[in-house]
């Protein structure tokens, strides 16, 4: 007769990613797919990289939080099919031998992982366009750090640190490339290595890119990238970066018009727009800085009009007024800041991207892949339980760590370590909606998991 043992864990209701992961054979894959030269005393790297990221869903958001979130914590261990945690020091050495060959490796696996469960991969391009947005955000660091370099980093004076590029399918909020670099490096540099591994991981052929619409800020829109984007058939959305070419295209408008969605903004058609590789649309915008001069910048797009609107979230007339389509224009624009924007804030505060700081480039490259797909696994196990829970819908990465996955609840395992029972504290207010996902997607005869008293 097989002995049990019960635990306690504060982190019970992560058993829905633990149990996602398996059924979906995420550390089978890891293991065949990254390879890290390291001599196994007791655990293997790809058994680390699994304690990290057990530590990322749990909460922590620096290594050596592996120590009292995952380590002393037995039921959250054995939720995930491990029967002990590394410490965090050994975890950080096989983060710090990581090299260039693991990041193709890891990289690798982040676009097979993507291919099998993302909702982006199997978008249906006939039906309605996939938007892509790209952009980039800092992550400070020392000195010595690898790659290391003064540049933008908001809300910092002469900041150092790197860069981190991500293009982000936001239509289903999965991240579909992340990459690192150097501090001084801007998205005008990297806009079309990004766009290139997109078109990899996405299979984005002509006609693909046909239907897919790539929205940038200003930081990405230079004559070169904006051709480059035209070139090969994107829809395109998104600012000019040339101080000089707005300056100039500001003499050619005629009618200014203001803007009600953005009071002290005006807003008009530029007069003579400036000729890239393919046809575009160019207006303009103008405001007032605390000093009372003008500032200005130009959105260039190629998107007809129905595709704006539908971008907005707008239902087009089939007469409209110039306001009403400017409103339009705008909104679809600044909609990128509740996309990738808020899907970089959601990493940073949810994940703790910006808390793990390593000083070999590869090993810092690494914590940012590993984030990847922790990252877009939370939305994968969100999407299930949404369908239960109209709160957790709207749960981003903040509150699916903190809230979501910080049921507590006891654990029930043998002797080898194998869970046959989770009780979650039924007082939670989102534990009902765990345990209708759990039937609905993991119920089996020898895993159950039911609600109770803690």
């Amino acid at each position: 007769m097989k002995q049990y043992t019960t635990g306690f864990s504060p982190n019970a209701s992560l058993a829905m990613i633990g149990q996602w992961t398996k059924d979906k054979g995420i550390w089978k894959k890891m293991e065949a797919s990254i390879h890290i030269q390291q001599k196994v005393i007791k655990h293997t790297p790809q058994d680390k990289l699994k304690d990290l990221m057990i530590n990322i869903w749990a909460g922590g958001e620096g290594i050596a939080d592996v120590n009292n979130r995952v380590r002393t914590d037995e039921a959250l261990q054995k939720l995930f099919g491990r029967q002990a945690c590394a410490e965090q020091s050994t975890i950080s050495e096989t983060v710090n031998a990581a090299t260039e060959q693991t990041i193709q490796e890891t990289e690798a696996l982040m676009k097979q992982v993507l291919r099998e469960y993302g909702s982006c991969y199997r978008h249906d391009y006939e039906k309605k366009w996939l938007l892509l947005d790209v952009d980039l955000t800092g992550l400070l660091a020392g000195k010595q750090a690898e790659g290391s370099e003064k540049g933008y980093f908001s809300g910092t004076r002469n900041g150092r640190g790197r860069q981190v590029g991500r293009v982000l399918a936001s239509q289903y909020e999965e991240i579909v490339v992340e990459r690192l670099y150097p501090g001084k490096v801007q998205l005008e540099a990297n806009l079309q290595e990004l766009m290139k591994q997109a078109e990899n991981v996405l299979d984005l052929g002509e006609k693909r890119r046909k239907r897919t619409v790539v929205r940038v800020d200003g930081g990405g829109g230079t004559d070169n990238n904006i051709n480059w984007l035209l070139l090969r058939h994107y829809w395109i959305l998104l600012k000019v970066k040339n101080w000089q070419r707005t300056n100039k295209l500001m003499k050619t408008v005629k009618h200014w018009s203001p803007l009600p969605e953005l009071p002290g903004h005006d807003i008009a058609w530029v007069g003579t727009p400036f000729e890239y590789a393919g046809d575009t649309r160019q207006i303009a915008i103008r405001w007032l800085n605390p000093e009372g001069k003008w500032q200005y910048c130009v959105l260039v797009f190629n998107l007809t009009d129905r595709m704006i609107f539908q971008l907005a979230g707008m239902r087009m007339l089939k007469r409209f007024t110039q306001r009403e389509f400017f409103s339009a224009l705008m909104k679809a624009y600044n909609l990128r800041s509740g996309g990738v924007e808020t899907s970089i804030k959601n990493s940073k505060q949810g994940l703790g991207l910006n808390k793990r700081n390593k000083k070999r480039f590869h090993a810092q490259h690494l914590l940012v892949l590993l984030a990847q797909l922790a990252y877009n696994i939370i939305v994968w196990v969100r999407n299930e339980l949404k369908k239960h829970s109209k709160a957790i819908a709207s749960f981003g990465m903040l509150r699916m760590v903190r809230d979501a996955f910080r049921i507590s609840g006891m654990v029930q395992f043998d002797e080898k370590g194998k869970v046959n029972l989770i009780i979650l504290n039924q007082t939670h207010k989102l534990a009902k909606a765990f345990a209708l996902t759990w039937q609905a997607c993991f119920a089996r005869d020898d895993l159950s998991l039911i609600l109770g008293k803690i």
